[in-house]
């Protein structure tokens, strides 16, 4: 499966977005003003770029709840979430004197009968077109969607929550209006679990929304089931992985350096403040970033040397004159050695991390979490392992790190036990940090009659390059399991089934009965979704792309209602025994 910008969810949202809104505005010769809200807006960033709006004649893109001036010689369109703030601002256009000739509607998702009612009440002879589009989602990357929603972590774990229901609901909305955007009904299963309800509710709520969306499609005839697969599983399931320090690339990335909204921000050579945006247009990034750190130290310098080589001037020699004077007529060189200066850059600074101190957590914490050392000798006494974690001056984030990968790998501790590490993390006031993890229905007490049942792991040692990477998220066997149809009907119940069930080689469940053409009805490229419910790690993401490239015949895409890192997972984790947020996020929709 090739990734980049030009396939992957991006390109199947922007190719849809360009057949409903900008299809039906091509209609008119006039020039048009794009309307949008703080969704939408990152919503057509993640997928198109200003000059593409500006060949489908989309002049101005303006803010909805800003003041706007009027122009009521043109056309706007509006692409906005079906909330009651979103309703109002447009109404507020028209009411009473209009701001713009006519009206194109686009909704994200399905507007509820109030609202549209309000609508038709007060702006009906200026709205031309009213769309619900089923658009819900992020598109973050190829493989990759979120439910732009960070706050549901806390509406659905925190035991003071007040809108969990709402919020599943809105994640069943989102989840559906991504199915619809693939074209896809899939079979839904989710992970059975003994003290969380989650992953079976949202389960219950997508699939009987799935079946009354593919009722009422404009289609007129009802969809049946296609070859997909939708998997449901609560981030409780592994609790390991988005706590370990990774070295990949990408997740080393943004565990160690402060990114914000994929923006890097460095020093340039001459001491001036730079920033670079790490998306799919950059296409070493796509190249780079699920290798390890290891492999792209050392790759980058030789690109450099590489592009340098390839443009030398006659003579041979290469000087900072001629490199500036080939950049001044070679924009594409320019670019490229840009781009490989970027990297050069991210990667020297989490190596510089690397070598401070994630190097030396990072073998007691790959034992922890593995359960063996680097030799495959079992660790007897992980109490060892965590000790000098926790004599060396590591800063507090890490060494809670270190702690809670000793509970994990012990499926919990006694409260004595516990007691004493948080003395010693001196964590005392943020006991949260660690005991909170039980509302995620993780063990963190045991008592002495409890017995865990560790899942089996598939054995990767073969796979093993680098001895502190052994670790690899639960995910991927989860991943490998489904494509081959291996996943354990108790544990993974089905909410729904796919017509037959497939597995990497296109090979039939023998417990169906066998078409003949079964196997030819199978598109080439069945689809494997995974939706983890209170966010997602690097690590996670990677393993879709991996296990696609493995298989060939199945995709693999990967959501969830956002993207965690380490920091901000421990950060939510410890909020959740605070009180409910203030009611106006919830009527933001930050939803989607």
């Amino acid at each position: 499966m090739a990734t980049g910008s030009d396939h992957g969810l991006q390109r199947i949202v922007w190719k849809k977005l360009k057949e409903t809104i900008v299809a039906d505005c091509r209609k008119s010769e006039v020039w048009k003003i794009l309307i949008l809200d703080s969704f939408t807006t990152k919503l057509l960033s993640s997928c198109c770029k200003m000059s593409d709006l500006l060949a489908e004649k989309i002049t101005i893109v303006e803010d909805l709840f800003k003041t706007r001036e009027p122009v009521q010689e043109m056309k706007a369109i509006y692409f906005m979430s079906p909330t009651t703030k979103c309703v109002d601002a447009f109404i507020a256009d028209f009411k009473t004197k209009p701001k713009y000739k006519s009206a194109y509607v686009y909704f994200t998702d399905y507007c509820p009968d109030d609202l549209f009612n309000n609508m038709k009440l007060y702006c009906a002879k200026y709205i031309r077109v009213c769309k619900e589009i089923n658009m819900a989602f992020m598109p973050q990357e190829a493989q990759v969607f979120t439910c732009d929603n960070p706050g549901a972590f806390r509406s659905i774990y925190s035991p003071k929550s007040q809108d969990k229901k709402k919020t599943l609901e809105t994640i069943a909305d989102q989840l559906v209006t991504l199915c619809a955007t693939l074209d896809e009904y899939p079979g839904v299963r989710y992970k059975k679990d003994s003290n969380m309800e989650n992953a079976k509710t949202l389960a219950e709520l997508v699939d009987t929304k799935l079946a009354s969306h593919y009722e009422m499609d404009d289609s007129s005839k009802k969809k049946g089931k296609t070859q997909a697969q939708l998997l449901i599983v609560e981030r409780g399931f592994d609790p390991v992985s988005p706590i370990l320090h990774e070295l990949t690339y990408q997740a080393m990335a943004y565990d160690l350096i402060d990114i914000q909204d994929n923006i890097y921000k460095y020093k340039g050579k001459d001491g001036s403040e730079k920033q670079a945006l790490l998306n799919e247009e950059d296409m070493l990034w796509v190249e780079l970033r699920h290798k390890h750190i290891a492999d792209v130290s050392g790759e980058i310098p030789k690109m450099v040397k590489e592009i340098s080589a390839s443009k030398k001037q006659p003579d041979g020699k290469i000087t900072i004159s001629n490199l500036a004077q080939m950049m001044k007529k070679m924009p594409s060189f320019r670019k490229q050695l840009t781009e490989k200066t970027i990297h050069l850059q991210l990667a020297e600074d989490c190596m510089k991390h690397y070598s401070n101190n994630v190097e030396k957590l990072c073998k007691a914490e790959q034992d922890l979490a593995v359960g063996a050392d680097v030799e495959g000798v079992k660790v007897r006494d992980p109490m060892r392992t965590l000790l000098p974690v926790l004599l060396h001056p590591y800063n507090t984030h890490d060494k809670i790190r270190a702690v809670l990968l000793y509970i994990f790998s012990l499926s919990g501790t006694t409260d004595e036990n516990l007691s004493k590490l948080i003395q010693h993390v001196k964590i005392e006031d943020e006991q949260e940090f660690i005991l909170n993890w039980k509302e995620l229905g993780v063990p963190i007490i045991t008592s002495p009659s409890f017995f865990s049942r560790k899942p089996t792991r598939r054995d990767r040692s073969h796979e093993e390059k680098y001895n502190l990477s052994r670790w690899t998220p639960v995910i991927k066997d989860v991943m490998e399991d489904a494509v081959e149809n291996k996943l354990d009907t108790r544990e993974w119940p089905h909410q729904s089934e796919c017509p037959a069930a497939w597995n990497g080689s296109g090979a039939v469940s023998a417990r169906q009965k066998h078409k003949g053409s079964a196997q030819d009805d199978r598109r080439t490229g069945s689809r494997l979704i995974i939706f983890i419910l209170g966010g997602m790690c690097y690590s996670e993401m990677r393993c879709a792309y991996e296990v696609t490239q493995a298989v060939k015949s199945c995709e693999v895409i990967i959501g969830s209602t956002h993207i965690l890192t380490p920091t901000s997972l421990l950060e939510d984790i410890k909020a959740l025994s605070k009180g409910p947020m203030e009611t106006f996020t919830i009527e933001e929709r930050s939803t989607a």
